[in-house]
């Protein structure tokens, strides 16, 4: 069977190295995101099986063309890694603005809603039918960062999503589990290294880890056959503050 995967949020960070890593491993990929020209440069990377087309996940129609697209280019969709998302620096719950809070909600829920929605009706209509969901949650899926609530909002959404999307996919031979990351070292988390708000109200800085080890880790949960299933996994800097964490 064909191994054809869609990483949205293709363009950098997690979604870069999970979209060079599927390639490695013999994946044809689809990568999405807003910003033409970094999608451009991981395409560049592996001009033999990476192919871009700019998305916004939350624009219904701009997702329905992102899985045209790969099915006209590729026949199938095998994978989806739901993986945009959006933070904002830390603010205190008083003073989020609802533009943010919006924003926020909008590419990290309604936009892995939209993609996975998508998938979803492809994945169960093609032949051989059926494929794999694996959403990105975050360590925030179970714990909170101080200042964080529209953060950790979103992403206990996306663990209601998981499950709800296995439960569902059953019939349809689609599978579905979620990836929680703690502190891989991109763009977004370089500020952990300088000092990060802690629980109890110190400032410290935390560790973090290569982001290959997500990669790794998504190649893993997408490489089982669709009889088996990772529901849950964590991948995290083994020293950072998580375990007791609150």
């Amino acid at each position: 069977m064909s191994t054809v995967a869609v990483v949205t949020g293709g363009g950098s960070g997690i979604g870069r190295a999970v979209a060079l890593a599927l390639a490695h491993a013999g994946w044809r990929v689809v990568i999405a995101g807003r910003r033409p020209d970094a999608l451009a440069a991981v395409c560049k990377e592996r001009p033999d099986s990476v192919v871009a087309v700019a998305t916004d996940v939350t624009d219904e129609n701009s997702v329905r063309n992102l899985f045209d697209q790969a099915v006209a280019r590729f026949g199938r969709i095998d994978l989806l890694f739901n993986n945009a998302g959006k933070g904002l620096p830390a603010v205190p719950i008083s003073e989020v603005s609802i533009e943010d809070w919006s924003q926020v909600l909008g590419v990290n829920v309604t936009g892995a809603f939209l993609c996975a929605r998508e998938a979803f009706r492809r994945m169960a209509g093609q032949s051989p039918r059926g494929g794999r969901i694996i959403n990105n949650g975050s360590i925030s899926a179970h714990v909170p960062r101080p200042h964080f609530a529209p953060y950790t909002v979103s992403k206990h959404a996306i663990t209601g999503l998981t499950r709800a999307l296995s439960l569902e996919g059953r019939a349809h031979d689609i599978a579905c589990g979620q990836i929680d990351i703690g502190n891989a070292a991109t763009d977004m988390t370089a500020r952990l290294t300088a000092g990060s708000l802690q629980a109890d109200g110190t400032m410290a800085p935390e560790p973090t880890m290569d982001v290959e080890h997500v990669a790794t880790s998504v190649v893993h949960m997408a490489g089982l056959p669709l009889d088996a299933n990772i529901q849950f996994l964590t991948v995290m800097a083994t020293k950072m503050p998580y375990i007791g964490r609150g």
